[in-house]
């Protein structure tokens, strides 16, 4: 294997830096404080956006640095996997630069579920407007009221009644429900229970303005809404929608669930180690511009070694992340699962130690919301739950392992 970037990678490497650069960089703490102030609390129902995050998305798109994620010539930029990833580091940098690039999760995922497994009909009407960045949405999969880490553990239903089907139950952690662009879910719900356990669930499209769909509430991570896009709990009530808007099929879920799933992951990893060499920076930049008991604080109390070790740890984290990539394009998802698994609880546990060490160095202000380092910790803390914990995935490995010694060991 060969993790020298493409020509094509390096060039849009250098142009998405160069973009940040020059139009983000300069306004980057303007738009985190202006983003509280134009949404003070959890009133999601007032959330705005940001008039430069709108303009910055106009630009980026005029230039071309747009849809880079999808891996199509025609739609995206024909990028695999691989080529992808560095790009997505970039965007790990700021919270709100994949959206600018039209390539924030959950609708990388819904986007990649669309190409991959939605009817014509289905793209004309949603798949389009997504990559045009007209509209936003939500992905719900993870429930209140059960143990979601074991997604056979599903309540919430999906019957067939006719040309419709009818949808009941909860949802809650469902990324983007608060955007005010957000205008439908990828719901995904027990729909077969007389199927073998990976056969029993579908994926539907719900408008969200369809009766009996009510968006409860946003929740707060570490006190936080992350406005204008909050993770929201929805209630179906009877909410009955066309079979059409069914992807692929009833019992279909966990099919499709495995193909968004394995590069959704690689993108994620990506974005969080951009966000960990980030505040890389802003630790060292902390610990030479500060003193303390007459020294620099970078030469007080170890932290000149807490440096060399969050150096190590990003760098071992990249390079499982691109062979994970590199693997997905060589093999595919099914038969990169040890090497998908592995940085899912690698890489969100490295950032966490790389944040922590950050906030150390800026003491309380790192806390604050001067900076957005404790923004970093609560995404970094959440990722270790975001599609899957890292017990699951640990389990993952561990099954995969001991399929292979028992393979060559009988």
């Amino acid at each position: 294997m060969n993790f020298e970037h493409s020509a094509k990678t390096k060039d849009y490497i250098a142009k998405v830096k160069a973009f940040i650069r020059d139009n983000i960089e300069p306004v980057e703490a303007q738009i985190y404080r202006e983003l509280h102030e134009l949404n003070p609390g959890g009133d999601w129902q007032n959330w705005k956006l940001h008039p430069l995050v709108e303009r910055f998305k106009d630009m980026a798109k005029q230039q071309g640095l747009w849809n880079l994620f999808l891996a199509d010539e025609q739609l995206g930029k024909g990028l695999t996997t691989l080529e992808y990833a560095p790009l997505a580091e970039e965007m790990g940098r700021m919270l709100f630069l994949p959206e600018i690039f039209n390539c924030n999760a959950p609708d990388t995922g819904n986007m990649e579920v669309l190409y991959h497994f939605g009817n014509e009909q289905q793209k004309e009407q949603w798949l389009k407007p997504l990559l045009e960045g007209e509209i936003r949405s939500v992905f719900g999969m993870t429930e209140p009221d059960v143990a979601s880490s074991d997604a056979t553990n599903m309540q919430a239903t999906i019957t067939q009644d006719g040309d419709d089907v009818i949808i009941n139950g909860k949802k809650w952690w469902s990324t983007g429900l608060g955007h005010p662009n957000a205008k439908f879910t990828i719901m995904m719900g027990l729909s077969n229970p007389e199927n073998d356990q990976h056969s029993q669930h579908a994926m539907v499209i719900v408008p969200l303005d369809t009766p009996g769909v009510e968006i409860k509430r946003m929740l707060t991570a570490y006190g936080d809404y992350d406005a204008p896009y909050g993770h929201g709990e929805m209630h179906f009530t009877n909410v009955r929608v066309s079979k059409d808007n069914l992807i692929l099929g009833m019992g279909k879920g966990f099919a499709i669930a495995q193909g968004r799933l394995g590069p959704g992951r690689i993108h994620h990893c990506m974005r969080t180690i951009g966000m960990a060499e980030k505040a890389l920076e802003m630790a060292i930049g902390r610990g030479l511009e500060r003193e303390s008991f007459g020294k620099k604080i970078l030469k007080l109390g170890g932290n000149g070694e807490r440096i060399a070790q969050a150096r190590i740890a990003i760098h071992q984290a990249r390079l499982m992340t691109l062979h994970a990539a590199w693997k997905i394009d060589a093999v595919g998802v099914k038969n990169a699962m040890t090497e998908i698994s592995a940085i899912k609880v690698a890489v969100p546990t490295m950032a966490q130690n790389v944040v922590d060490m950050a906030v150390q160095m800026h003491g309380g202000a790192g806390m604050s919301g001067d900076f957005p380092l404790a923004h970093f910790a609560a995404g970094a803390r959440a990722l270790r739950l975001a599609d899957g914990p890292d017990e699951v995935h640990m389990g993952m490995v561990t099954r995969l392992e001991l399929k292979k010694y028992m393979a060559k060991n009988t």
